[in-house]
């Protein structure tokens, strides 16, 4: 097996084990490959031991290598899990599946008229500032209810939630308040977890964990 299988295969393990533990299904349970800063020739590895679903951070970087890797494998699945700006909505939306940080009401608008104009929606998760850190986005806990209003009101459909706990804290308490407030609203999808914190995430009932290092080795 090649070191990237071997990767994934480790993560894989790592998730059922959670997954069995909290008395969960592993098939509920998306593994993100956050191909962020890494190129085509990274992620080909991944895609060949089976991996589909990829996280990019930026629109521009994701279109300048996934046309190509989607004309290799057709099956991928790409999600935004970084910020957006409202300009790049109808770009996000003609290359993503999925997006993760639907945070602001200006968002909510630009991808209700980019998604009518353009016939589709991707899955669309709002991120939630669960820590409530001035220097990360996300909305407030306070305005979600406001922001999941407005975007019912915009004629688009969420499909859950996404929250970062803060770094060097235990994540669990975060993950759990998450997994609380898509409960509330009624959102069946929780994205959380990342390499360091993903089996605890799983644990506490997410549905995406989006995985870098634990899959692609540190960056350079």
């Amino acid at each position: 097996m090649s070191e990237a299988a071997d990767r994934l295969a480790d993560v894989q393990a790592h998730i059922a084990d959670a997954a069995k533990r909290a008395q969960r299904k592993t098939d509920e349970i998306c593994l993100i490959a956050v191909s962020k800063t890494h190129d085509a020739a990274a992620i080909r590895p991944l895609i060949a031991a089976g991996q589909r679903h990829f996280g990019e951070n930026r629109v521009q970087e994701a279109a300048a290598k996934w046309p190509e890797l989607r004309a290799e494998t057709t099956d991928v699945v790409i999600h935004l899990i970084g910020q957006l700006q409202s300009n790049k909505a109808e770009e996000a939306i003609a290359l993503f599946d999925a997006i993760h940080s639907v945070d602001r009401s200006s968002l909510v608008q630009a991808l209700a008229k980019a998604c009518q104009k353009a016939g589709r929606q991707p899955r669309l998760f709002v991120q939630v500032n669960i820590g409530d850190e001035e220097q990360k986005g996300g909305c407030t806990v306070a305005n979600l209810p406001a922001l999941l209003a407005e975007a019912k009101d915009a004629g688009l459909a969420i499909d859950g939630l996404m929250a970062i706990p803060p770094a060097d804290i235990e994540p669990a308490p975060f993950f759990a308040l998450l997994n609380e407030l898509a409960e509330r609203h009624g959102l069946p999808l929780r994205s959380m977890g990342m390499s360091s914190d993903y089996e605890t995430a799983v644990m506490l009932c997410a549905t995406h964990v989006r995985v870098g290092t634990a899959l692609f080795g540190l960056r350079d």
